[in-house]
């Protein structure tokens, strides 16, 4: 894997346009958008800083071979020619994931055993013993796939997704996935250059997330493990150093991040996952129910949230979000307000007009992350002091 060689980024739906411009902001090459991807390329080293700093992708693929396919038996024959001693050794536990959208291939799991018994056959031919298969926590995972007669092999050098962030130890109800929080927020515009809230922060992972954007902290650096540490070719003192340097990339961050929650319960695990990330001395946090606070900062307000929808918390849609309106309207002048929520009755009753509105999944949910500007003083006279 010596030089440049291309790669994958998944991401969510909506995401790719930020991810990309992450992706040209830490040095990719040949940066191409896909759905839900955006391919580039880049050396070992680039691997790993992406692994390390990306805040919007799930899992980074590295490519391997691409061959068309007639049906299994095709499959298991050229699967089985790859020479997998290059990549793994018979003391890995490997794992096969296959992703087909095929009329010749329509069982994944069949796919993928077909897939392991190919890797495995070839080791006890050639080695005399094979890699055991690992269904939770394998060190290498294969990723197949299929479109229509097309197969492409690759190796997933993340493991596990990358929204496993590596701090969130205490969650609640229907804690919000750290890549969407990441997201939502570079969607935003947040940037760390004013005063931030989450009024509803649950077990604060978007005041982590944003946090760390503010400071440039690399958003997997809490994580203990990735799966480029188990190839044969991973070089640590290489790791190392991509560490330190982007640890050394860190600035100040001059504002208050600040997060409300009614329940004590969720105060109290959104402060030890902000103790985990090492992140106490940028964020406060406060039992304090939003609909009774008004804005205690001076100057501009950013504010991201993800406020119930109705889906796992019950309550009152109608008078919920009348109060959120409510709220925003009365305490809140000079804030830039965003929520995300999937019930699109619900924002009706928020009564303010909504000065963007971007379609984004959380979950399986179709959401919408809309934005509510409330100006200091009125519109038309913040628009006549502008001109």
């Amino acid at each position: 894997m010596d030089g440049n060689f291309r790669m994958v980024a998944k991401t969510l739906y909506g995401f790719e346009e930020i991810l990309a411009r992450e992706l040209r902001n830490l040095g990719a090459g040949e940066v191409r958008i896909g759905v839900r991807n955006v391919s580039f390329s880049g050396d070992l080293g680039f691997m790993y800083k992406a692994n390390l700093c990306l805040r919007t992708a799930l899992k980074i693929l590295r490519p391997i071979t691409s061959f068309y396919v007639r049906d299994e038996k095709d499959l298991y024959k050229k699967i089985h020619r790859l020479p997998w001693e290059q990549f793994l050794s018979t003391k890995n536990t490997i794992l096969v994931d296959s992703l087909l959208k095929s009329d010749h291939f329509r069982h994944s799991l069949f796919v993928s055993q077909k897939a392991k018994d190919a890797i495995v056959d070839r080791f006890m031919e050639r080695q005399g013993s094979r890699p055991s298969v690992d269904l939770k926590t394998p060190d290498i995972r294969i990723h197949l796939h299929i479109q229509r007669n097309q197969c492409e092999v690759a190796l997933d050098s993340s493991g596990s997704s990358l929204h496993h962030r590596g701090y969130r130890k205490a969650t609640n109800i229907a804690p919000i996935n750290e890549v969407l929080a990441a997201g939502l927020l570079l969607l935003s515009g947040w940037d760390g250059r004013t005063h931030f809230l989450d009024p509803m922060c649950g077990s604060g992972t978007l005041l982590v997330e944003a946090a760390m954007i503010a400071c440039n902290i690399p958003a997997n650096i809490n994580r203990t493990h990735f799966a480029f540490q188990n190839w044969l070719d991973y070089n640590q003192e290489l790791f190392e150093k991509i560490v330190q340097a982007s640890l050394n990339r860190t600035r100040e961050f001059n504002f208050k991040i600040t997060g409300f929650d009614k329940a004590p319960s969720a105060v109290r695990k959104a402060i030890e996952n902000v103790e985990n990330a090492n992140l106490s001395e940028y964020i406060s946090i406060d039992q304090q129910n939003f609909f009774e606070s008004s804005k205690s900062t001076d100057g501009p307000l950013h504010m991201v949230f993800n406020p119930p929808y109705g889906e796992r918390l019950s309550i009152d849609i109608k008078e919920f979000y009348g109060n959120i309106g409510d709220t925003l309207k009365k305490g809140y002048p000079g804030t830039e307000a965003w929520l995300i929520c999937s019930n699109m009755e619900a924002l009706k009753y928020v009564g303010l007009r909504t000065s963007r509105k971007i379609k984004v999944f959380n979950g399986k949910l179709e959401s919408r992350f809309v934005k509510y500007e409330m100006y200091q003083g009125s519109k038309k006279a913040k628009y006549q002091k502008e001109i």
